[in-house]
């Protein structure tokens, strides 16, 4: 026999089960692109989200100071209430759930302290300010009995928060690694696939929806570390800063450099890393890379994301699918309401979703990487320039596995090298390549990538 709380729960596991009289009111805060897809998934899903909460969800009230923004939604649902204060809808008395997707650090921050200190539960996709001041929400939502919830954040529908939080919580994780930026891998896809110049490739992804009007966090790897910071945090229990993050973008990456890895067998995917190394300390890194065409990561194309785990116990795991738009991310957002409103109905113990304060947060640095690299010299085409060249990679202890020459067209007295290395130490190679860019052998800055297997 079951009693109060017990019961309660077990009915609302159960298809077709009980309903409880009293519904979750959420309020929205940013009715942007992600915040359209939400109103459309609480307001068209209804049914099917008051099915697997055990008790209705309403849109109670809408935030955005854009005007036009707010009248699609009293299109749709005139009960809803409208504001251009999304501070006043956090305190509202008719609202149990705070959605933020305004974006950003500081007003967010402010925005999500507020609605806490209005002991609203708060869901948010804002991996930036969680990457920067999450440890310290996540201690004000305990303190006020609050639930933090943000799978949205990383990803987009793909679960990997909930995958590494709670499928894989007993299990030692051994490294994560993956996509984690659809716009980034969108680009590159389209450089492999259309042969597009890395500039015509980002303006067919603006065109296409996937690049923001200003792509820099996406296409210089800044989205990715916020995403890696809170990954690092949950998979290692390590307190990391999306700044401490060793960090390259995708906007040196040259068509020749996808030819190269083509031919070589391999294709260049935008990547996150995070690994214990045998220091203890921690591998992580966001930067294009090499991938053999072997791994499950080589065919996850367009702006499609994927994240593969390794565990001591289950050993690998992956996942795929959108990690971006409006449908995908939206639909995470839902599924966290959904939780939240589960927790308060069964008047549930917050759950603790710490990210840490302190503890083993050390981060390798990038000059003690052993790797293999992939290393495309500009140079004179003259006899004795390759010899050179290995003579130099070759006193630095840089062995060479791989190597192709071709004379570059159009431009007379000039070859490209491009060149696969064995494993070796990054502060050699960065070392040796910098002495070799400052003598006569090179006609330009000789372009590195790793190469992650």
């Amino acid at each position: 026999m079951f009693f109060g709380k017990s019961e309660r729960v077990l009915r609302w596991a159960l298809p077709g089960g009980a309903r409880v009289e009293r519904e979750i009111r959420v309020g929205l805060c940013g009715c942007g692109v992600i915040g359209e897809g939400l109103v459309k998934a609480l307001l068209e899903h209804s049914d099917v989200i008051t099915e697997r909460a055990g008790a209705p969800i309403r849109l109670a009230a809408v935030a955005d100071k854009d005007a036009a923004r707010l009248e699609i939604v009293r299109a749709q649902d005139p009960s809803v209430a409208l504001l251009d204060d999304a501070f006043a809808l956090a305190q509202r008395d008719d609202v149990d759930v705070v959605v933020e997707l305004i974006g950003g650090v500081e007003v967010a921050d402010r925005l999500v302290r507020t609605a806490l200190e209005a002991k609203k539960h708060v869901v948010t996709a804002n991996k930036a300010l969680l990457a920067e001041r999450g440890a310290a929400l996540f201690a004000l939502a305990e303190q006020n009995g609050c639930d933090l919830y943000f799978e949205a954040a990383v990803a987009g529908a793909i679960p990997v928060i909930r995958v590494i939080r709670e499928s894989l919580a007993s299990d030692h994780l051994r490294s994560v690694r993956g996509i984690i930026n659809g716009t980034s891998n969108y680009i590159l896809s389209s450089m492999a696939n259309e042969g597009a110049a890395f500039a015509d490739a980002l303006k067919a992804a603006q065109e296409a929806g996937f690049a923001e009007a200003d792509p820099t966090l996406d296409i210089t790897g800044g989205d990715a570390g916020h995403k890696l910071a809170l990954i690092a945090g949950l998979a290692f229990g390590a307190h990391v800063l999306p700044g401490e993050i060793p960090t390259e973008g995708i906007q040196e990456v040259d068509p020749r450099d996808i030819q190269y890895a083509r031919n070589f067998g391999y294709v260049i995917r935008p990547l996150a890393v995070a690994e214990r190394v045998e220091s203890g300390a921690l591998d992580l890194r966001v930067h294009p890379a090499l991938v053999p065409n072997s791994d499950p990561l080589a065919h996850v194309d367009g702006a499609l994301n994927a994240v593969a785990i390794q565990g001591e116990m289950v050993g690998p795991s992956f996942l795929s699918g959108l990690g971006a738009g409006a449908g995908p991310t939206a639909t995470s957002v839902a599924g966290d309401i959904i939780d939240v409103a589960k927790n308060s109905l069964a008047g549930a113990p917050v759950r603790k979703w710490h990210l840490p304060t302190e503890g083993e947060g050390r981060i390798q640095p990038i000059a003690d990487l052993s790797s293999r690299y992939y290393l495309r010299f500009s140079v004179q085409d003259e006899p004795g320039v390759l010899a050179a060249l290995s003579g130099k990679l070759s006193d630095a202890g840089i062995s060479i596995e791989q190597m192709v020459q071709d004379v570059e067209s159009g431009d007379e007295g000039t070859a490209t090298i491009a060149i696969l290395t064995h494993h070796c130490r990054e502060g050699d190679v960065r070392a040796s390549l910098a002495a070799i860019d400052e003598t006569h052998l090179t006609t330009a800055p000789t372009h590195l990538i790793r190469i992650v297997e």
